[in-house]
């Protein structure tokens, strides 16, 4: 019992790491896509290509995140706020490849 214990506590400390991550990554990318388009500038090419296959990414790795059943509420909630947050950021994406 004590072995699962430490098993899972190491497991959340894991889990807990790459969600704050990921969140991290997340911030990055909202404030490159922010200051296109604050500058109202066009999006080149190669811009949205890396943009658009790194919020794919990011997307997919934060979809995928399952929640073992000793996870926390407020871990669930940071899971929850992530999938927002990488909705949001494909509208704002959006938003600077059509201009």
């Amino acid at each position: 019992m004590e072995q699962q214990k430490k098993m899972e506590e190491s497991f959340l400390r894991a889990h807990r790491e790459f969600v704050t991550n990921l969140t991290r990554s997340l911030e990055l990318l909202e404030k490159d896509i922010g200051e296109v388009v604050d500058m109202e500038q066009v999006c080149t090419d190669e811009w949205c290509k890396a943009t658009e296959s790194v919020l794919d990414d990011l997307a997919k790795l934060i979809y995928s995140i399952s929640e073992p059943r000793w996870l926390g509420k407020e871990d669930s909630k940071k899971i929850k706020k992530l999938r927002n947050r990488v909705h949001d950021l494909y509208s704002q994406y959006k938003q600077a490849k059509v201009r």
